[in-house]
């Protein structure tokens, strides 16, 4: 196979990268009683971890918040590694309207924009949002490919090494993708991310929203271990789905025939607002080149999943992030996020 007809590789979140791009919180809808004024402070303590930590941070900012931004992280900006665009969004989940960036087979990058439909139309108006993938893209100088289908970045995990976790109650959703099978979906996938191996996990978390995005269930440390939910309540309404993932994980083989080391995070407190339970998890946390964001909720379970992610990252700074009006809007750390890898040329 020709150097040119090389697929383009979708590299894991561990390695190295150059920003973390976020765009700021602004609906009021999604932050109700008076929960956004604490989510942003969550937003500006991720953005200065970030930022003290050496890497660049990209913001999404919408006219009306910008002198607001600009007060904020007024420092960040003046030592050159925040910038913000002028680039408006519906809403704050970057993770999911933003472009996935993958290396092509020259080591550079490009960013992938997925169809983007509000996790099948749930949150309209999202106009904006649909055009954000494309227009990071264009801040960065970077060519845009066509996701061909309709899916967010949340919905994604990759060991880096050629093997993918999704669900397909994300992915072949009808809400999303009326038709689409597994097997195309494979190789979709196989071409534009490099990742001939897929695992389909199970379910969504209770509360959740994006009808099972993996950032919330099972998440890659290294190229063998990852890192998967798990509730001890038979009585909890994804307790089988979890197992399930657990036993779909320790059964699964790395490309070159090694098994997974599957690692238990806990789950938080049960976390309610206006007796709603909300989809709160320790796997959706975002690694940086020198610091891993956690989101934390107040609870003893913090402290495990902390020492458990220390463990996993003895070279970077495991910061607990509060997102316990975060998670109001039914995201955390590492839907409020998407990260740039660094280029290899």
């Amino acid at each position: 196979m020709s150097k040119a007809n090389l697929p383009n590789r979708l590299p894991a979140e561990f390695a190295a990268q150059q920003a973390v791009w976020f765009s700021w919180p602004h609906n009021e809808e999604t932050w109700t009683g008076g929960s956004l004024e604490p989510a942003r402070r969550a937003v500006v303590q991720m953005i200065r971890a970030i930022a003290a930590s050496g890497q660049r941070v990209e913001i999404n900012v919408n006219t009306s918040e910008r002198p607001a931004v600009e007060a904020l992280v007024a420092g960040e900006l003046a030592a050159g590694v925040v910038r913000l665009h002028g680039i408006p969004t519906n809403d704050a989940w970057c993770r999911d309207h933003g472009a996935t960036f993958v290396h092509r087979a020259d080591g550079s990058l490009a960013g992938i924009d997925w169809t983007y439909n509000a996790w099948g139309g749930k949150y309209p108006p999202y106009d904006a949002d649909a055009q954000a993938a494309r227009r990071m893209c264009e801040a960065l100088d970077l060519p845009v490919i066509d996701g061909r289908i309709t899916l967010e970045g949340g919905g994604l995990d990759t060991n880096g090494a050629g093997l993918l976790l999704t669900t397909a109650s994300c992915v072949l959703n009808p809400n999303r993708n009326p038709g689409l099978t597994r097997g195309k979906a494979e190789t979709l996938f196989a071409e534009l991310l490099g990742t001939p191996r897929v695992l389909w996990l199970e379910g969504d978390l209770q509360g959740d929203d994006t009808d099972g995005h993996v950032d919330n269930l099972a998440r890659f440390v290294d190229s063998r271990t990852v890192f998967a939910v798990s509730d001890p309540d038979p009585a909890a309404p994804h307790y089988h789905a979890l197992q399930e993932n657990l036993r779909l994980l320790r059964a699964a083989r790395t490309l070159d025939g090694r098994a997974l080391q599957v690692v238990e995070l806990p789950m938080p407190a049960r976390t309610e607002h206006n007796g709603t339970v909300l989809p709160a998890s320790y796997a959706n946390f975002l690694i940086a080149n020198r610091v891993v964001l956690m989101p934390a909720y107040g609870g003893p379970q913090d402290e495990t999943a902390q020492a458990l992610l220390a463990r996993a990252f003895p070279h970077r700074t495991v910061v607990p992030v509060d997102c316990r009006h975060v998670v109001i809007g039914l995201g955390a750390v590492h839907c409020l996020t998407q990260h740039v890898p660094a280029s290899h040329t």
